[in-house]
């Protein structure tokens, strides 16, 4: 049988959230990764890419908050974050009618410093969709969408179908909303139908921030954060251009992995352990729990990482 965008199932729109989650959550470490390479933290690029990964950090909240809306928590395990030749999770690029993997090569999905093949490759994952605002066909596997714009058109074309099962107040976190003051809420708090327009309001938020719907377009000023973003009118996509353009910054040079001491070894090892514990502080986040650790946690993976780029070891977040 051939499903349409309006046989949207309440199981099928928990994998897509799982996905969400999944996907927002990833680029995480990626980034994170890219931007302690920086040798100079005062560099543009740092900058700019602090700025992202603070708004991937609000993405995947807004998307806990939508999921626990409709009934389902997400889970993030470690095993979510395949860093592996050229996949990101759910998505392929060749699925857009632009291909923009012509423009932005070679790319690699592979944990390293901020180069060519780190900065190809976030600008593909922020690549504005095509044809925003479409309503797309249902698609039975959740890696056959060529944009994260596509990816949450879908989406919001599900939840809006099923926005009968909306049940607001459950597991809400909000850890940041001291930084968008104009932003009406970060939560679902409404029941039923009458709700979907604050499901709405927290896909367009993710997505504003993201691609900015088009290449050229500014993020909506409601959506902007108003405290610590030197570019707070700039989508992801528009950061990742400027650094593209400018160039990289200087990096911290890297070792052979074959080259790797028994002191190098266990640095990458405190790394992956106190990875594991933030993927747990992470669940515990999105079932709306606010683990002691998570904040403390956060600031230890990055010195975690960057004591690895110092001793020129490449991060690992996984065994």
């Amino acid at each position: 049988m051939i499903l349409t965008a309006d046989e949207w199932s309440l199981g099928h729109l928990h994998d897509h959230l799982q996905a969400a989650a999944e996907l927002e959550a990833w680029t995480i470490p990626y980034y994170l990764s890219a931007m302690f390479s920086v040798v100079d933290r005062s560099a543009e690029a740092y900058q700019l890419i602090q700025s992202v990964v603070n708004q991937e950090m609000l993405h995947l909240q807004l998307v806990g908050n939508i999921a626990n809306a409709y009934g389902y928590t997400p889970v993030i395990t470690p095993v979510a974050f395949p860093y592996q030749g050229t996949t990101i999770p759910h998505l392929d690029f060749a699925l857009d009618p632009d291909n923009p993997t012509r423009t932005y090569s070679p790319y690699s999905a592979e944990i390293g410093p901020l180069d060519q093949l780190r900065i190809n490759t976030m600008c593909l994952i922020e690549y504005p969709e095509w044809d925003t605002g479409t309503h797309p066909a249902y698609r039975t596997s959740i890696s056959e969408y060529g944009s994260i714009g596509a990816f949450y058109d879908a989406l919001e074309r599900g939840a809006h179908q099923l926005a009968s099962h909306i049940r607001g107040g459950v597991n809400q976190v909000d850890l940041f909303s001291a930084f968008y003051r104009d932003l009406p809420s970060m939560t679902v708090q409404g029941s039923g139908a009458d709700a979907f327009a604050e499901v709405s309001l927290l896909i367009d938020v993710i997505r504003d921030q993201g691609e900015a719907a088009k290449a050229a377009d500014t993020i909506a000023a409601p959506n902007r954060n108003t405290a610590d973003d030197s570019e707070p009118e700039a989508s992801h996509y528009q950061k990742f251009l400027t650094i593209r353009g400018s160039g990289t910054p200087p990096t911290y040079p890297v070792k052979d992995p074959s080259s790797y001491s028994p002191e190098d070894l266990k640095r990458r090892g405190i790394l992956t352990g106190n990875f594991t514990r933030y993927t747990a502080a992470i669940t515990e986040l999105l079932a709306g729990r606010q683990p002691p650790e998570f904040a403390a946690l956060m600031v230890t993976i990055g010195s975690n990482i960057l004591t690895c780029w110092k001793s020129g070891v490449t991060p690992q977040f996984t065994q």
